[in-house]
């Protein structure tokens, strides 16, 4: 494997898009570190420390944005606003018939509905930078009671300017992620998610180390953490392939079809997007609960959810948690891929699968495998997504415990697609690859 990356920065081409994406990641890294107009940076840092522990409904947002969103950066919105929309857009795709035509015109549809994407990630951008800049004129909301004051005037001018930038950083951030994707190697907006997750992992690991005191306690997780990493990296390889018959047929004088493939079901077809649907509704119960902290006498069930909807041990977060995974999963599947659509295009260009007959019959046999399939990536989904809550209660480890759920699901997959994509630039030019 490093006898062809070593290849691969001898290839002028390839040299020049790694670097390029490279170079790319760097500038994403450092506006994370740059305050936002308005903010004192030194005050900040004083605050950070206890950022994740008193406010847990942040932690999927301040984990995607790679620790800038606790700092109030030009990028603290980070890549989530982008990943909001594409959900939203993708979600509407089954809804709005005018989306669902623009899905089939091909690629002058697909721009449109980039386009659609990039408006919805700005608006949705406006709305979260206004919520925290809300959330920075009362510091103690979002970084504890030991923080009083983080910025430096609080004046209508100032709070405009710092909802613009953290706007524009976005805007930013999503211009850099297609940048990538046209001029560098691999998905931009996979990679930029996957450096802002990577970036805080020495750090969660460091904080293990300080919190328990013991080298012993810091190997053993970095070997189950490689063990993890393992057993996500089998899974997300794993693959039923349907076999599928083209039968021969005359156009004109040519003679085509009479080829075999395949298609290919993946055990884990909804990929995170379960686990951040799932993170994202269990953060509805913190934000009621945000709501009532100024009341004096808050009702019985604010009590309640404070109690077990925001504590990570408790068995009603876990049961809820898995509750959600597996329902987001089932329904993510279900409007990703549609056994009747890919049963009529089979048999429009004359292929079955062998011993199923086409039509009706195709389209009952690819939902009955993709539903069996879909229970074994749902209890995956669910069982990796249980990894840090249980770390949490075990060692006392922070809540993005770095090996498992969200940010280990994105770096495997991440990972393995991008070397899949160097991969097949080494193939093109007559290189053994990674894998000899």
């Amino acid at each position: 494997m490093l006898t062809a990356f070593v290849r691969a920065f001898k290839t002028p081409d390839l040299r020049r898009k790694i670097l390029f994406t490279l170079t790319v990641m760097a500038i994403f890294r450092l506006g994370s570190f740059v305050p936002t107009p308005g903010v004192s940076y030194v005050e900040i840092q004083k605050c950070r420390p206890t950022g994740g522990q008193t406010n847990q409904f942040l932690g999927l947002a301040n984990l995607f944005s790679g620790g800038a969103l606790l700092q109030l950066s030009i990028f603290a919105l980070g890549i989530m606003p982008y990943i909001t929309a594409s959900i939203i857009i993708q979600l509407l795709t089954v809804v709005i018939p005018r989306f669902e035509a623009l899905k089939q015109e091909g690629q002058t549809g697909q721009a449109k509905m980039t386009q659609y994407t990039r408006y919805l990630t700005i608006g949705l951008a406006i709305l979260q930078s206004s919520t925290f800049v809300t959330f920075a004129r009362n510091p103690e909301q979002l970084f504890g009671p030991s923080c009083t004051n983080i910025l430096t005037n609080e004046s209508p001018v100032t709070l405009i300017i710092m909802v613009l930038t953290m706007t524009a950083g976005t805007g930013l951030i999503m211009w850099l992620g297609e940048l990538i994707t046209e001029r560098g190697v691999g998905n931009g907006m996979s990679l930029l998610i996957f450096t802002s997750i990577a970036a805080g992992f020495p750090g969660s690991l460091w904080a293990i180390k300080q919190r328990d005191g013991r080298w012993d306690t810091f190997i053993l997780v970095i070997l189950i953490g490689f063990a993890i990493i393992t057993a996500v990296v089998f899974v997300e390889q794993c693959q039923r392939r349907i076999p599928v018959q083209y039968a021969k047929r005359m156009v004109g004088r040519r003679m085509y079809g009479g080829t075999s493939t395949y298609i290919p079901l993946k055990v884990n077809q909804a990929g995170v997007i379960p686990v951040i649907f799932a993170s994202s509704m269990l953060a509805i119960p913190g934000l009621l609960v945000q709501f009532q902290q100024s009341n004096p006498n808050p009702p019985g069930w604010v009590a309640w959810i404070a109690a077990n909807m925001l504590n990570h041990g408790s068995p009603w977060y876990m049961a809820t948690y898995i509750l959600l995974i597996l329902f987001f999963t089932f329904f993510y599947v279900s409007i990703s891929f549609n056994p009747v659509e890919v049963a009529d295009n089979m048999k429009k260009y004359g292929g079955f699968i062998p011993g199923i007959r086409a039509g009706r019959p195709t389209a009952e046999y690819l939902s009955y495998v993709l539903n069996r399939i879909t229970v074994v990536g749902a209890l995956y989904l669910a069982l990796v997504s249980l990894i840090p809550l249980i770390a949490f209660v075990v060692i006392n480890a922070d809540q993005n415990f770095p090996f498992g759920g969200t940010s280990i699901l994105i770096i495997v997959g991440v990972g393995l697609e991008t070397v899949k994509q160097i991969e097949s630039q080494l193939q093109q030019r007559h290189y053994e690859g990674f894998l000899r």
